[in-house]
């Protein structure tokens, strides 16, 4: 369970040191502690590791929070929930060894095949280049992935961090401070028990786990990791630029015909950007109570959950970029939290994971077409 008291902690810490954070393009280290501290790389590991099995309701919900006081700090603790219930894949004696020191090992990786794996005596010699490695530089392990030789398939690592190299390459615009940094490693032996078939997270079986948590279809959860932080993001702009709003209409008020916004064009503003806020956050809301049920979702319902999670980061972008636009050359400004919010929305939102067009195309099979009738590309 997330600590409540923690949270409300968490979230002020970082929003006093997100300018900071920014600067070093990580964060910093007291508020990954209390990130720790909070529960969130506990949040999914096994209870008989001291783990939470927790649910994706509680986890977006807390990450929501955290993002409206700093998306890039609820980024990195979602991922950390996230990549820690990944773990929970590997056989018991790997999870075990992940967590032999306690629940709140930070694990972090990467789920793209961008290494190599080869055969060795009672294990897999593995190397490769993984970037876009968020909270890299504060993780005890990580889950990289690596093909197999003759079109074997993909399998999963857990890497001691103490084997991977870290070469910082972040220079984002945007979520400056997750520190998403590439983990090189070379020829490094990882033994069986320390890896799975990535196909096995994809289709929820792990190995060792029956938890609800860790059975559910990777695509039926995996927006939530990143759309939970932007809902977050959206509902603390949405607050600084109301803050904004509230003294432009004063003075509309007052001085009807000085140059400025009018209160019927902030009315239309605050309207439309919260409203569409308030969609995705039901729509997320709908997402995380489906993943929760495990492996008694559907793939229906995986599909409208990866549609529905694209759906709603597109509306929370947009949300956004209108608060953006409307919130005055101040908001600009670089010590201003909403141009932060604003680039920060704008740079997660180009996530893989999250694309509204192939989550579209997903969610049409099987109403517009099948397997056997051919897909879109058959008609053209």
């Amino acid at each position: 369970m997330l600590e409540t008291d923690e949270l409300t902690a968490l979230a002020a810490l970082a929003a006093e040191s997100a300018p900071r954070s920014e600067e070093r393009r990580e964060l910093e280290p007291d508020v990954v502690k209390l990130l720790l501290r909070t529960g969130f790389a506990r949040h999914f590991v096994p209870r008989e590791l001291g783990g939470s099995e927790g649910t994706f309701a509680e986890l977006t919900e807390a990450v929501a929070r955290i993002g409206a006081a700093c998306p890039a700090t609820a980024w990195c603790a979602s991922l950390a929930a996230n990549l820690g219930r990944m773990a929970a894949y590997l056989p018991a004696d790997g999870y075990r060894e992940v967590w032999a020191q306690g629940p709140d090992q930070l694990v972090a990786g990467s789920l793209s095949p961008f290494g190599r794996a080869v055969p060795a005596p009672g294990g897999w010699m593995l190397s490769g280049r993984w970037p876009y490695v968020s909270a890299v530089a504060f993780a005890d392990w990580l889950l990289l992935c690596g093909t197999l030789p003759e079109n074997a398939g993909a399998r999963v690592f857990a890497v001691p961090r103490d084997a991977v190299t870290i070469v910082e390459s972040w220079e984002s615009v945007g979520m400056r401070a997750t520190g998403s940094h590439t983990a090189v490693v070379t020829d490094v032996f990882v033994p069986d028990h320390r890896g799975f078939d990535r196909a096995d997270l994809l289709t929820g079986r792990p190995v060792a786990s029956a938890a609800a948590c860790h059975t559910v279809p990777l695509e039926a959860a995996n927006g939530l990791s990143f759309a939970g932080p932007l809902l977050g993001a959206a509902e603390g702009a949405l607050a600084h630029w109301s803050a904004y709003a509230v003294v432009k209409a004063r003075s509309a008020l007052l001085r009807p015909q000085a140059p400025g916004p009018s209160r019927i064009g902030l009315a239309e503003v605050l309207a439309h950007s919260a409203g569409e806020t308030d969609a995705a956050r039901l729509l997320l809301e709908r997402c995380a109570r489906v993943a929760d049920r495990g492996t008694d979702v559907t793939a229906e319902e995986t599909r409208r959950n990866l549609r529905d999670t694209a759906l709603s980061v597109k509306m929370l972008a947009t949300a956004v970029n209108r608060l953006a636009a409307n919130g005055g050359t101040s908001g600009f400004g670089e010590s201003a939290p909403l141009q932060r919010y604003w680039r920060d929305v704008n740079t997660s939102a180009t996530h893989v994971a999250l694309q509204f067009e192939s989550a579209a195309v997903s969610y049409a099979e099987g109403r517009l077409w099948t397997t056997e009738t051919g897909g879109p590309e058959a008609a053209r």
